[in-house]
């Protein structure tokens, strides 16, 4: 029997003693940096998702992990806009994989497919597959820090004396109903799939577990559940996806309790938005933060004061995770 799904209410910050996590903070004056109140043994992830070519403030950090949708039409004219803001940003660490809009890295579906991709006139054509990937790992990409994975495995340190960091990023999302999907796998595959998910500190998916922050407008869950079941076996640290935007938030799973994880915002169910915002701290023990990091304004989160939220806006913005090592 599935877990009943915990509701979440609207937070700034969440806190354990082995992590910081920071929702929502002022949008006027700098932007946050890490607390001097952390020592160096402390590193700072800022996680991005689904920014389809839009740029915005991003908050400084020691890693940034984007978890895909990094264009709107997979076009190379989409891919170099989203690149040029993200070789700018200084994070001497940047994690960056694909999505179901990034048409053009998922070279077999988008070869067979392109034409049903939406284009328009200038991008009205078939494009070659190496001026795309030489944006996301050629040498511009490397002298910015940028490390692309695609089914892969990434260490890396912040520092020297720093602890080494095992990320895993795949681009995969599960097919919903009969969508084209680049980079999908349907239900029938879906445990082939995610059982080549490797141990790993950090994971990195495009799509979002089942019953984890994947709720829709349409109320249905569109995550995949033997993704799900393989975080239970995981227990990374942090699990970092997007995809469904309107059900961007956050939410630390104790492994202490023996049930497997699931939760959605209390602002997606009935009664609308809850006004307050709140903080929340986590006991100690073995946890699992799980982020969907969705930075695209949807259902609950499009209005803010009576005003649209702009991506990456107020309630959409980059979420701040410190770690301690």
């Amino acid at each position: 029997m599935a877990p009943q799904a915990i509701f979440l209410p609207r937070r700034t910050h969440i806190t354990s003693p082995t992590s910081i996590i920071q929702l929502e903070y002022p949008a006027q004056g700098p932007l946050p940096k890490p607390s001097p109140t952390l020592t160096s043994s402390w590193t700072r992830f800022v996680l991005l998702s689904d920014t389809h070519t839009q740029t915005f403030p991003v908050p400084d950090g020691d890693v940034l992990l984007h978890s895909g949708d990094l264009t709107r039409r997979g076009t190379l004219r989409d891919l170099k806009r989203t690149m040029e803001w993200l070789y700018a940003l200084p994070h001497p660490v940047k994690i960056l994989i694909a999505g179901n809009r990034d048409f053009g890295l998922d070279r077999e579906w988008y070869d067979a497919n392109w034409i049903h991709t939406g284009r328009q006139g200038k991008d009205a054509a078939w494009e070659p597959p190496d001026p795309l990937f030489e944006l996301l790992t050629g040498p511009q990409a490397k002298a910015a820090n940028i490390v692309y994975l695609q089914d892969q495995e990434y260490k890396f340190r912040t520092r020297p004396e720093g602890r080494e960091w095992t990320v895993y990023g795949s681009p995969l999302s599960p097919n919903f109903g009969t969508r084209l999907r680049a980079f999908g796998y349907n239900a029938a595959d879906a445990e082939a799939v995610v059982s080549t998910f490797p141990q790993t500190d950090i994971l990195l998916t495009h799509g979002p577990p089942h019953n984890l922050l994947d709720r829709t407008t349409r109320l249905a869950k569109a995550g995949c559940p033997a993704l799900s079941a393989r975080v239970s076996t995981l227990r990374p640290r942090l699990h970092v996806f997007g995809h469904i935007h309107e059900a961007r938030g956050a939410y630390v799973h104790s492994w202490d309790g023996g049930t497997e994880p699931a939760a959605q915002n209390s602002s997606q169910m009935a009664g609308g938005l809850v006004s307050e915002l709140v903080e929340e701290t986590v006991p100690d023990g073995e946890h699992t933060i799980f982020v969907n990091a969705s930075n695209w304004p949807s259902g609950h989160n499009e209005m803010r004061d009576g005003q649209p939220v702009t991506v990456g806006g107020a309630g959409v913005q980059p979420v701040i995770v410190d770690l301690l090592e």
